[in-house]
């Protein structure tokens, strides 16, 4: 008999987390999971899920635009968001009964609560002690807003999805993907709308033509794009509207202040003073190549850790784990090259490998190839929105490096792309496809003129 009670136990019931769980326990451990919140994390319940269900309900109001120039005669269309609210709390509510199926069908006990650390092996969940031989750290992330003066008045990217009323006015504030969707989503579905980022251009990281392209076409929807602009202060009015102070000495009148500017490891209360648990210098629970940390009971997956913030990646890093602990003949180590991201703004971006900046510093010789064109569907429509693709190729061993595209459906094409160069595909195989006439996605088969190379 097993000094512990469970052989794993699991601090956090998201992607990560669950993953971890029924890995585990499929492999024949003996798991608890403890979640304090919502089963699913942050994906299911106020992040990926929901907002990708909001991105589709705001690029409705172009559809119904673009649906005049192919002969539809519509009515007045109107939008009523308690019933989008309404809707959408019923499918998350069902993603949260699949989640606990999974995870008690699995073998996997499920404990409703916060679990706070005791020691390296001990864990407390309310008033009831669980021992674990190892313990693993699965709490995601949580927004960050900064201090200053009138941050009470504003919500975080938690909170949109539990608004009682579409504000008329919005200010989203940051640019990274996270402030860039919503933004997007505000702008659709009617809301007189404001994009402020402190810096020069939005979604830092990305490849500086995607940037460019993304500023331009949210320029030409109409969104309030205003770089170099930093909040100095937020005042409530007396009628009930905010006044933000910009530092240059603007002001903005709106009635809502949405702040995307980061998100920080959800590591509060969890007594990690009680383990030898470490921090990196950014907050992050430190861990090495297989997720042990610093505490060799502990173990941490997933936003707590400083790797790629993305559910596939949690949940990847969930199950190679769970193999290396209880099947490490199994054992694959997770690929974090070439990685598909999609941005599910209207129109979507998604990019894959790296930027051309990253490949220049990296000391490739490039081919680059581009193409700007109005999508098909937007020619009857008369929107003159185009979209952008970008290919970019090592001149030396004609692999492709990275792809980048700006367009509806962006992420679905280029999760296809993904197979291809996690395989090793070379510019040549991609000219020797065949492309499906007409599409979108056919333009990556069909590039054959460089727009520039070294």
């Amino acid at each position: 008999m097993t000094q512990y009670d469970f052989d794993l136990f699991v601090i956090g019931a998201g992607s990560g987390g669950v993953r971890a769980s029924r890995m585990a326990a499929a492999l024949g451990a003996r798991v608890g999971v403890a979640e304090d919140l919502y089963l699913g994390g942050t994906c299911v319940n106020v992040g990926c899920v929901p907002k990708k269900l909001f991105a589709y309900a705001a690029h409705f109001a172009e559809d119904f635009e673009d649906a005049a120039g192919y002969g539809w005669d519509l009515q007045q269309a109107g939008f009523t968001w308690s019933r989008l609210l309404e809707n959408k709390n019923i499918e998350i509510t069902r993603l949260n009964g699949i989640y606990r199926n999974l995870l008690v069908s699995a073998g996997v006990t499920l404990v409703d609560g916060r679990a706070r650390f005791v020691d390296s092996h001990t864990v407390i969940v309310g008033d009831t002690t669980y021992s674990a031989e190892r313990i693993l750290i699965a709490t995601g992330g949580w927004p960050h807003i900064p201090e200053f003066p009138g941050n009470e008045h504003v919500i975080s990217s938690n909170d949109v999805f539990f608004l009682k009323e579409l504000p008329r006015r919005t200010v989203v504030v940051g640019g990274g993907y996270i402030a860039v969707e919503f933004a997007s989503i505000f702008h659709g579905l009617g809301c007189e709308t404001s994009l402020l980022y402190r810096g020069d251009l939005f979604l830092r990281g990305f490849d500086k033509d995607v940037r460019e392209h993304m500023a331009h076409t949210f320029e030409a929807k109409g969104l309030d794009v205003r770089f170099n602009a930093d909040v100095a202060q937020i005042d409530r009015q007396d009628d009930g509207s905010l006044k933000v102070a910009l530092k240059n000495g603007e002001t903005l009148e709106t009635d809502l202040v949405l702040y995307a500017t980061g998100r920080r490891p959800n590591l509060a209360g969890l007594g990690l003073e009680n383990t030898q648990v470490k921090l990196d210098d950014n907050g992050f629970v430190a861990v090495d190549e297989l997720y042990q940390t610093s505490d060799p009971a502990v173990f941490a997956i997933g936003d707590v850790t400083d790797t790629v913030q993305l559910t596939p990646v949690a949940l990847a890093e969930g199950m190679a784990l769970a193999r290396r602990l209880y099947k490490p003949d199994e054992y694959i180590p997770v690929d974090y090259d070439n990685i598909a991201t999609a941005v599910f703004c209207i129109p979507n971006i998604a990019t894959l490998g790296m930027t051309e900046e990253q490949a220049r510093a990296g000391g490739h010789r490039l081919k680059i190839y581009e193409s700007r064109f109005r999508a098909m569907r937007n020619t009857l429509a008369g929107r003159g929105e185009q979209s952008f693709m970008k290919l970019i190729v090592d001149k030396d061993s004609d692999r492709i490096l990275g792809i980048h595209m700006i367009g509806p459906e962006a992420g679905e094409i280029l999760q296809g792309l993904a197979v291809a160069v996690k395989a090793g595909a070379t510019k040549a195989v991609f000219d020797a496809t065949l492309g499906i006439h007409p599409t979108a996605a056919e333009e990556f088969v069909t590039m054959r003129t460089p727009t520039r190379e070294d």
